[in-house]
This record gives structure tokens, sequence and C-alpha cells, in this order.
């Protein structure tokens, strides 16, 4: 693996680590990451956790609304790491009246 591999790969897995820390802990400062303040991520957590999800709330379709969805690509592999199941975020956005971007 190259160097700029690696590189890339500690710097997901940082993020991933500092997301999953401020979705644990309630009073966590909110960090933004592609118009999304990851606090409001709870909004959306019941929609994309578990075998039979409920469909997104007006909140979560907000969030959704509100991110930059190309952007979130590149963490795509990594949401599982804070509890999201990624396959779950294409029926999110299709609830919310939002197109997905490709990679999802």
């Amino acid at each position: 693996m190259g160097k700029n591999n690696t590189r890339f790969l500690m710097q997901f897995a940082v993020l991933a680590i500092v997301l999953s820390a401020a979705i644990m802990v309630k009073e966590a400062t909110s960090i933004p990451v592609c118009n999304i303040d990851t606090n409001d991520l709870e909004k959306c957590r019941p929609a994309v956790t578990g075998n039979n999800p409920p469909p997104p709330g007006p909140d979560c379709c907000a969030v959704a609304r509100a991110a930059n969805l190309q952007c979130l690509c590149p963490y795509k592999p990594y949401l599982s790491t804070v509890g999201i199941d990624p396959s779950r975020v294409r029926p999110l956005l299709a609830n919310c009246g939002l197109n997905s971007p490709s990679c999802f």
C-alpha cells in the first residue's frame, strides 16, 4: 500500500473515531461534516439501523436536505463504524424525496 493510501486510510480512521465519540457523548461539541452537524445524525439513527427501521421523520429529512450528499461518498465505507448501515442510506433519502448520489 502506498504512502498516500496509508495517509488517506489513517485520516478516515481518525474521522471515524471522532464521529463515534461525538455521537456517543451527548454533550459532545458538534462537528460539521458535509453540512451535517454530527449531533444531528441522531435524528436519523432509527431510520438507518436495525433489521426493520422506521421511515425517517421530518427532523431527519431536514438534516438530509441540508447535507452535501456527494461530499458523503468518500465516507461511505466508514458509516458502519458510527452505527449507520450504508445500505439504509438510499431508502432514507428516497423516503425524504431526495435523489441519492451514485455512490449510495
